[in-house]
C-alpha cells in the first residue's frame, strides 16, 4: 500500500471532481489546501492531512482516511475521507417574475415583498 498519492489523482478518486484535470485545474487555480498550505497538483496527501478544496464559492473540509489512486464508486469512496464540511446557511430566495407577465397584482407584489423580508 503507498503512503502517499498525488493530491489531484486522491480528489479526482473519491469523486470531488468529475475528472482528474478538473482536480489539477483547481491545484493550480490555488482553490485547494493540503494543511492549510496551497497545494500543488503533485503534492502528496498522507493518511489524516486536512484538505480544503473550494467548490462553488464555498469550502469543503475533508480528512484522508484512505489513500485511494484509482476512480472508484461512491460507496466505496466515502469511508476514504472524513468531511467535516459545516452546514451552509440557507440562501434567501430571489423573487422573480417571468418575462412578459405584465405588472404584479396587488396580491403578488405583497408575496414578492414578504419573500424579500421587505413585511
Amino acid at each position: 500500500m503507498t503512503e502517499a498519492v498525488r493530491v489531484d489523482a486522491w480528489l479526482w478518486a473519491i469523486r470531488v471532481f468529475k475528472t482528474r484535470s478538473a482536480a489539477t485545474t483547481a491545484c493550480r487555480a490555488g482553490h485547494v489546501r493540503v494543511n492549510g498550505e496551497r497545494a500543488k497538483a503533485a503534492q502528496p496527501v498522507r493518511v489524516g492531512d486536512e484538505l480544503r478544496v473550494r467548490i462553488d464559492g464555498f469550502d469543503r473540509i475533508l480528512v484522508a482516511r484512505q489513500l485511494l489512486t484509482k476512480r472508484v464508486g461512491a460507496q466505496v469512496a466515502a469511508p476514504a475521507f472524513e468531511d467535516r464540511t459545516p452546514p451552509r446557511e440557507p440562501v434567501a430566495q430571489i423573487a422573480m417574475r417571468d418575462r412578459g407577465a405584465g405588472r404584479p397584482t396587488k396580491r403578488e407584489r405583497r408575496e414578492i415583498d414578504r419573500l424579500r423580508g421587505r413585511d
